[in-house]
């Protein structure tokens, strides 16, 4: 196991993330597993922390075969995954198994931004993080989200991910930073030595100490003006 937990995993992430330290950098992180994960990042880097609202398209009759991803925005972004042999989802079961998906997305965002903006990526440093890559779709729809946004720099930051999937990833963002990219990959949380699920209270407790250091550090900057 690489990690002891996701807070770990956050603070060496940081590390290799240092050289961006002074920049203009908001880290979004994909919910839930991400959000400890760039909260230490947020932190170290002395940046906003935000979330990005994204989930998994589940088959119907397959819940645990990821169809792709489907990221909110004023056009919410889908991204395909190939699917295993002959099978082809046809149009309406995406978009059936979307909106689904949808849903959860919007109680997601009355619970973690209630009141409030995303933070915005154009002509910033966007550092998109979660706890690990698996096939990747949930990062590919982030990483489409984001880039409308017209971002300085594109960075796509997690503590484990199979080497295929990185691969495949590289080429979609400015940079990619992975730090163990394993010969056998079999899931995320086989790299953890505790991978518990974080929770809607979490998530929002994060969210809430990320935006009080930021609004702590907006209004000193003001006042030093």
């Amino acid at each position: 196991m690489a990690f002891v937990d996701r807070t770990e995993a956050g603070r060496q992430l940081a590390k290799a993330l240092g050289k961006f330290a002074g920049d203009d950098v908001v880290v979004y992180a994909l919910p839930r597993g991400g959000l400890p994960i760039g909260y230490e990042v947020a932190k170290a880097l002395g940046c906003p922390l935000d979330v990005i609202l994204v989930r998994k398209i589940r088959a119907p009759f397959q819940p645990e075969l990821a169809l792709g991803a489907i990221v909110d925005g004023e056009k919410p972004e889908i991204v395909l995954n190939e699917m295993p042999g002959d099978y082809e989802p046809t149009e309406e079961a995406i978009k059936s198994a979307a909106a689904l998906e949808l849903k959860e997305i919007e109680r997601r965002r009355t619970i973690y931004l209630p009141g409030r903006k995303p933070e915005p990526a154009g002509g910033k440093v966007a550092i998109i993080v979660d706890d690990g890559l698996a096939t990747g779709a949930t990062a590919r729809a982030a990483v489409h989200a984001l880039r409308r946004q017209h971002p300085k720099r594109l960075v796509l930051a997690v503590p484990v991910g199979p080497r295929d999937t990185v691969a495949d990833l590289q080429t979609e963002v400015d940079e990619l930073i992975c730090l163990e990219t394993p010969a056998w990959f079999d899931a995320v949380g086989s790299f953890y030595q505790d991978f518990s699920q974080v929770t809607d209270q979490e998530a929002v407790a994060i969210l809430a100490a990320a935006r009080e250091a930021t609004d702590t550090k907006r209004i000193k900057g003001g006042n030093q003006n």
